[in-house]
């Protein structure tokens, strides 16, 4: 079963084609990452998919439900989370603050200050939690600015993963990570999107290849091939437009 779907899918910016016909499909459970190019369009389907931009032409599903053009913060609602090739932690804010504010979203906790009161304990033991699990309970009250950068991602990735979403997309998480930060992000990664649906776009093929169930290949805008990692390794094609002689 399809948890996401994108079909006939087109963008373009002001004239410049991006996206050209882009039938995706991503199966309920699977870790499926996306790769190609530098400009091949990956983080723009990204934009579309979760709702920063509106496609010039063609339609997304999620769980079977057209959300074409559904703002980001409506797909959240939906279960779909999403971390950025940018980080984009609260940097004033601390590392618990950070998670509370995905935390108390799950919950569907606004400025009700009665909830509030009602809820905050639980949601301080959660927050709690899932600071101890992604190791970062020690630098608790530590604002997200003055978090190194591998912890810095670290905590991005646990807030799109702290609404509890039943599709997580991340968009190039080890970018800019030492080869250690890299180790313990995948692992962080696996550990996390354990039991749900995982998108990534990701340059560093070791943890393509580590990662994903299925692989898609992303080339001037359209899907070259999908296949498992050991098809993408052999597909000549893709030797020719991405991955050349590497060895991967």
């Amino acid at each position: 079963m399809n948890i996401l779907e994108t079909k006939g899918l087109h963008h373009d910016f002001k004239g410049l084609k991006v996206l050209f016909d882009v039938d995706l499909e991503i199966q309920e459970g699977e870790r499926h990452a996306i790769i190609g190019p530098n400009g091949a369009g990956k983080t723009t389907l990204f934009n579309v998919i979760t709702g920063t931009y509106e496609p010039s032409a063609g339609q997304v599903f999620f769980k079977g439900k057209d959300i074409t053009g559904y703002k980001p913060h409506k797909l959240t609602r939906l279960g779909m989370g999403r971390s950025f090739q940018i980080t984009s932690t609260f940097t004033r804010l601390t590392a618990f603050q950070n998670i509370r504010m995905g935390v108390l979203s799950k919950r569907r906790i606004r400025f009700n200050l009665f909830q509030l009161l009602d809820s905050m304990h639980e949601v301080t033991e959660e927050t709690d939690q899932i600071l101890k699990r992604i190791n970062l309970h020690g630098e608790r009250d530590v604002p997200a600015s003055a978090l190194s950068y591998g912890k810095s991602r670290s905590l991005e990735i646990s807030m799109a993963l702290a609404t509890d979403p039943h599709l997580v997309m991340l968009d190039e998480p080890t970018a800019g990570m030492s080869v250690d930060e890299t180790r313990a992000a995948v692992e962080l990664i696996r550990k996390l999107t354990e039991g749900k649906t995982m998108v990534i776009i990701e340059h560093d093929m070791d943890v393509v290849f580590s990662l994903a169930d299925r692989i898609t290949v992303l080339h001037l805008g359209a899907i070259l091939t999908t296949g498992t990692p050991n098809e993408i390794r052999e597909n000549q094609a893709v030797k020719d437009a991405y991955l050349g002689d590497l060895e991967v």
